[in-house]
């Protein structure tokens, strides 16, 4: 059975979709920490970040480093925290939360409740940071 973030990549399941490519797909997280928090997954549906092969897992890497960039941009923050957790979701993905100081990255802390406008408004300003790299 697909997992929700292949749902999310084959268009079953409504994202905020920050950037994809023919490998790696990246959208906004729905519970976040901070405004910005993104989740990065491969497309290929693998259960832990660590299992994936050499080459993907690579490429994860450098894939986050361009949206982790246009986060830090687009969004107030001294820092992206990266974060590895992979329990909730049986997909192999990385968080990168915008931070202020370290506590921002604490997975207990609250949850943003954010509108759908809100949500829209951060991923188009940081899609707009992306394209201008480019």
């Amino acid at each position: 059975m697909a997992s929700i973030f292949t749902k999310i990549i084959n268009g079953e399941i409504p994202c905020y979709k920050i950037a994809e490519d023919d490998n790696y797909f990246a959208f906004l997280d729905i519970n976040p920490l901070a405004k910005g928090h993104t989740l990065v997954i491969p497309k290929k549906e693998v259960d832990y970040l660590f299992d994936l092969d050499d080459n993907t897992l690579k490429g994860i890497i450098v894939f986050a480093k361009k949206v982790a960039g246009a986060i830090q941009k687009s969004m107030p923050c001294q820092r992206i925290g990266v974060a590895v957790l992979g329990l909730e979701v049986p997909h192999a993905h990385m968080h990168l939360v915008p931070l202020q100081t370290e506590a921002d990255i604490n997975f207990s802390n609250p949850k943003l409740k954010l509108s759908g406008e809100e949500m829209a408004a951060i991923a188009e300003k940081i899609r707009t940071e992306l394209k201008q790299k480019q």
